[in-house]
């Protein structure tokens, strides 16, 4: 029975879909303004892991997932760059697929860009005016107003009285509530705008969402997802605009990642600690850093450095390990017990952490089989981690590659370890052991540790 961690109402609750056995799941994608970062890895690879394991549980999972390809960030980095703004989200949209298929993340069913669907966010605008859930303002932006819907601030847990305070939102002349937001931004200049009832002008972030949920779903979503740092306002605000568009809209569960904590503080590119992926991934194997991200269970913070990387790095090479040397084939009746503590940990809100648990225990056990040479169990237990691990998307890579090319190395040191490996298997080949010995030493003071095979020497890093 799987139960998940409800944002809405802070605890876990028994997960039903509103249909059987489908589930409608939206996630709130990338503002496509600059390279993604380890946030955005996080984010999508913890619901790309929530994918993959309700599918194989039999749910039938239509996944959405938005681009924002239109806001002022955007609009200001394709002035600087002296790029045409089509042109630059064209290109940052192309570097976010290749970071995420490095990661292992599944493409969503459908990826909507929002530029796509301005006709459609206009007509939920107009049905919004018309249900006097929004004003225009003297400068003919449209706004939304908070104080049509008595229960703004529910998600976030925040009351009207304490967010209108001025505390959090600075007053605004142009709006008839400090917490009110725009819908419809009326353009200064031409460029980058369209045509509205309103006159020339683009969408605001919120509404991009609820048009989204509106188009493929009607507004009735079993799952609705993004990082914590949605939670207000966008999620906040984009509840409430579904809610006035359609009473009878409904969000079953609402799921939030964790923030990403580096050098004691958030991450956030204000700061200047934003670590991009595309810069991480230069260094490490990108299973490593998907491992690392699901060892922090999906809710919590998770602290990122060179060190929790480098921990990931050890523990995926010991299941690796683990593996190296078997020959994984299936037999339904072995590690059912482990299968079992699996599923279990799973359908507790996903917990991943006690999943790597039972996979430090199968790979244990598996290391034991093999010293007392029991092939055939070695074979099966091999084949369950490999299954589970898959699941996940982990250990999908052969072994022995993965434990030959250590990710943490750079390429120089690479080339210099396979030169002396080559200069060593000379010798052995002229039979001048005592060099080959030498340089056998010269590799293991760089901790590295050879294998020599039929054919072929590999290395591990020890």
């Amino acid at each position: 029975m799987l139960k998940i961690f409800n944002t809405l109402t802070r605890k876990k609750e028994v997960f039903k879909p509103i249909k059987k056995n489908k589930i409608n799941l939206y996630v709130c994608g990338v503002t496509v303004y600059d390279f993604c970062h380890i946030g955005h890895g996080r984010t999508f690879v913890a619901f790309d892991m929530m994918v993959r394991y309700l599918r194989h549980s039999g749910f039938h999972v239509k996944y959405i997932r938005n681009i924002t390809d239109i806001d002022d960030k955007i609009i200001s980095k394709s002035i600087e760059n002296n790029i045409d703004v089509n042109v630059f989200t064209d290109s940052m949209i192309k570097e976010m697929n290749q970071d995420f298929f490095s990661l292992g993340i599944l493409p969503p069913d459908q990826e909507p860009r929002v530029t796509d669907y301005v006709n459609d966010i206009i007509i939920v605008i107009m049905k919004l005016i018309k249900n006097k859930h929004a004003y225009i303002n003297c400068n003919g932006d449209v706004i939304f107003s908070v104080d049509s819907d008595h229960s703004y601030g529910s998600l976030s847990r925040q009351t009207l009285k304490k967010l209108q305070s001025g505390f959090r939102v600075p007053l605004n002349k142009m709006k008839n509530n400090p917490l009110d937001f725009m819908l419809w931004k009326k353009s200064k200049k031409e460029e980058y705008s369209w045509d509205s009832p309103w006159g020339k002008g683009r969408p605001g972030w919120h509404i991009e969402c609820s048009t989204m949920t509106n188009i493929f779903f009607d507004n009735f979503i079993d799952i609705h997802g993004g990082g914590s740092d949605l939670l207000f306002p966008h999620h906040e605000n984009e509840r409430s605009q579904s809610i006035s568009l359609n009473n009878k809209s409904k969000i079953n569960f609402w799921m939030h990642t964790g923030v990403v904590i580096v050098n004691k503080q958030k991450m956030s590119k204000s700061l200047g600690n934003a670590c991009l992926l595309r810069n991480i991934l230069k260094d490490y194997n990108a299973e490593v850093l998907r491992y690392f991200f699901l060892s922090t269970h999906y809710r919590h913070p998770i602290y990122y450095s060179e060190k929790s990387v480098q921990q990931a790095y050890n523990s995926l090479k010991y299941l690796y390990t683990a593996l190296y040397n078997t020959n994984p084939y299936s037999n339904v009746e072995e590690g059912n017990d482990f299968v079992l503590e699996f599923y279990n940990a799973m359908n507790d809100d996903f917990n991943t952490p006690k999943v790597f648990s039972i996979f430090f225990k199968l790979a244990s056990t598996i290391n034991i089989l093999k010293i007392q040479k029991n092939i055939s169990m070695t074979n099966k237990l091999s084949f369950v981690l490999r299954t589970l691990a898959n699941f996940l998307g982990l250990l999908s890579q052969d072994p022995e590659y993965f434990l030959q090319k250590k990710s943490t190395l750079n390429k120089s040191i690479v080339k210099k370890i396979e030169s002396l490996i080559f200069e060593r298997n000379i010798a052995r080949k002229f039979q001048s052991w005592e060099k080959a010995d030498k340089l056998r030493e010269t590799l293991l003071s760089l901790d590295i540790v050879l294998e020599d095979l039929p054919h072929k020497t590999i290395w591990r890093k020890k």
